[in-house]
């Protein structure tokens, strides 16, 4: 019965999925990088509960997740609201949305943490949430305000605006090291030239200024590896994996230079032979509320 009133009383969502931006993912939608979300989900996850927390979302609420993915923020916000309340995510990958509903079910989240296939800049809810959340999400957005602003408008009057990004520049090893920097540059010079914006972190402020928000509260935290068992490599590895398409296609890079089947492999050993401290970029929540 409980799934029967939840799906009765489900926001209606417009899915017409044509947009404005007509720019691909830089990552694309492929089950490696499906894969490659859920272990990113798993090594951040502590980060993202924090700010989540901190910025308020708990039992009851209903909550908004934006360019959800497969589903990582979404169930995390699940756990938090609880049964009582009501997650929904959205995002513009039907395939990605499939492998979040599989793994709501599998959670046993299914009955009040529910996906959608949608363009951020086209889908229109019926009712006002609570709070509205979003991961690695602003940055490839061609007008990230104007986007959260539109996105307040379905917040009621003090709810929630959360979000985390990267500061992707600030990633760095000690000691510097051949090929760690390589992989940084081929991953910022290639989301760089992709269009999108390797420095959202940075730019939270000015973004929920530009959209109308009160100045937000902020935190920044990472995560560091070193030693032979780190899963950092691998995490390093799969994010050019997915970016190799794209990286040949803007000039930033070729499978050839990358050799990106024995990357992570090549990685830990230059870490465990100059034993370095890796440092991926930090990651910035920013959470304020709209005005009451």
């Amino acid at each position: 019965m409980m799934y029967n009133l939840l799906a009765e009383h489900a926001p209606k969502i417009d899915r017409d999925q044509s947009t404005t931006d007509p720019r691909p993912y830089a990552l694309g939608y492929t089950e490696g990088e499906f894969k490659r979300l859920e272990l990113q989900g798993a090594l951040i996850h502590d980060l993202t509960e924090h700010v989540l927390r901190s910025a308020g979302i708990g039992p009851g609420m209903r909550v908004l997740d934006i360019g959800c993915g497969v589903g990582d923020v979404s169930l995390l916000a699940g756990k938090l609201v609880g049964p009582t309340g009501r997650v929904l995510g959205v995002d513009r990958s039907a395939e990605a949305v499939d492998v979040a509903e599989r793994r709501a079910t599998e959670s046993g989240q299914c009955y009040w943490t529910r996906f959608t296939v949608g363009e951020l800049d086209k889908f229109s809810p019926d009712e006002t949430f609570d709070a509205v959340i979003g991961r690695l999400v602003l940055m490839y957005l061609p007008d990230p305000a104007a986007t959260l602003r539109r996105l307040a408008g379905f917040v009621r009057p003090g709810g929630l605006i959360a979000f985390q990004e990267m500061a992707m520049p600030l990633a760095r090893s000690f000691p510097e090291a051949p090929l760690f920097s390589k992989c940084r540059g081929w991953i910022i010079e290639t989301i760089e030239r992709a269009g999108f914006e390797v420095d959202m972190g940075g730019r939270l402020p000015m973004v929920f200024a530009g959209a109308g928000l009160p100045a937000p509260q902020l935190n920044s935290a990472g995560l560091a590896g070193s030693g032979p068992d780190s899963p950092i490599y691998d995490y390093i590895a799969g994010t050019l994996r997915s970016l190799l398409p794209m990286a040949e296609a803007v000039g930033a890079a070729t499978a050839a230079e990358m050799k990106v089947d024995t990357l992570a492999e090549r990685l830990r050993n230059e870490a465990v032979e100059q034993q370095m401290c890796i440092m991926l970029p930090p990651f910035v929540g920013a959470w304020t509320n709209t005005p009451g």
